[in-house]
């Protein structure tokens, strides 16, 4: 008979008068990831618990996320030397998640920041080896750098149709492979990207958001047409990426259908309420100076465009959304030429509608499904 006990993620600890401070800033965290964003994006129970009590502990979210990470990563690698492939996979991702939820506390471009992406991205590729999806590591020349990616296809083999999806001010490009499952589930190629100012492409190759940022993402379709390796091509974005999607949708008459969900027709709305978004806003552009920062920030719209939106559009948001009003963003849909289009309201819905992860990804797979003509059922 064996018996074994297991710790506490990390054990129980006390806060303390000293550490006030800490604790706003672990509650500030707390606030912009909440837990139906952790889990939706692919973290463990346990973990997101854990991290959402680091307001009464005396340790930071990012510390506390990384140790979280380096207890699956023991997991993952005494699995893999038992030969429990399934175990290693779920537990690999599991870290991966955990440093990136650690890494996206920090604002700046630090040292510490690229060494965290640096794990998250190194535990995502281990899962990706181990996965029953083909999942590859991709890069794609632009400017002095490259725009860097993960591809994620039914099988190694096939003419897909692909979706490009693009996070926000941050990347967050592997919270969306979740998302990425239920489309390659339904027959259709993932490529999960960082545009310009975004994740990696960001972090390791200097590259920056500019309003030319359109002419990136159809240099991408470019380089993939090259290879005729796609039967079509698509966008879905989220947050900020929203509006990229919408704007590429609008400058590329090749991306043949748009998903908008949780975006906007001007991101610069953000910091009329919520102004100390401001550093995120300096990151993704490159720019130091927080006033032109802003200025710049105001550059990138599409009011006064949406008209020219034509391709068929399904537009997703949560009423109660402060990051982008609801008010702003339904006027892509409501401008949009499409002669489809689609606009689903969630009631209850927070930005991006991460507390209905699994309705909001069955209605944007099952969407895509019938825009790109795909027949119904499994496909795996």
């Amino acid at each position: 008979m064996s018996v074994t006990y297991l710790e506490p993620l990390l054990g129980h600890g006390s806060a303390n008068a000293g550490q006030e401070a800490l604790q706003k800033d672990n509650e500030r965290h707390a606030r912009a990831m909440p837990m139906q964003r952790l889990l939706g994006g692919g973290m463990e129970y346990a973990d997101a618990v854990a991290l959402h009590e680091m307001g009464e502990r005396d340790v930071s979210w990012v510390d506390a996320a990384c140790a979280l990470a380096q207890r699956h990563l023991e997991n993952a690698k005494r699995a893999q030397t038992e030969g429990m492939s399934a175990t290693a996979m779920a537990e690999y991702r599991f870290a991966s998640a955990c440093f990136r939820f650690g890494h996206s506390a920090i604002f700046t471009d630090t040292v510490e920041k690229r060494d965290i992406y640096r794990h998250m991205v190194s535990a995502f590729a281990d899962a990706a080896r181990l996965d029953r999806l083909y999942v590859e590591k991709v890069s794609f020349p632009h400017s002095h750098g490259a725009l860097c990616g993960w591809l994620i296809q039914p099988d190694a083999t096939g003419c897909w149709p692909l979706v490009i999806c693009l996070g926000g001010f941050d990347g967050w490009r592997e919270e969306y492979f979740t998302g990425a499952q239920y489309l390659a589930d339904r027959g259709i190629a993932i490529l999960l990207l960082d545009g310009p100012g975004q994740g990696e492409t960001r972090l390791f190759h200097k590259l920056y958001l500019d309003v030319d940022f359109t002419s990136a993402i159809s240099k991408v379709i470019d380089h993939l047409e090259a290879q005729d390796q796609f039967s079509s091509y698509s966008v879905w974005g989220n947050s900020m990426g929203g509006f990229l999607a919408a704007a590429c949708a609008i400058a590329d008459q090749r991306i043949k259908a748009c998903c908008v969900n949780g975006g906007t027709t001007h991101p610069s709305e953000i910091l009329e309420r919520f102004p100390r978004f401001i550093s995120k806003v300096q990151a993704i552009l490159g720019v130091p100076d927080p006033e032109l920062a802003r200025e710049k920030l105001s550059q990138f719209s599409i009011v006064g465009s949406e008209q020219q939106l034509s391709c068929p559009l399904l537009q997703l948001h949560g009423e109660p959304d402060q990051i982008f009003l609801l008010e702003n963003a339904r006027r892509i849909h409501d401008g949009a030429s499409s002669e489809d289009k689609t606009l689903i309201i969630w009631r209850d819905g927070d930005h991006c509608i991460y507390n209905h992860t699994h309705e909001k990804y069955c209605q944007l797979a099952d969407w895509f499904v019938k825009q790109l003509r795909l027949p119904a059922g499994p496909h795996i």
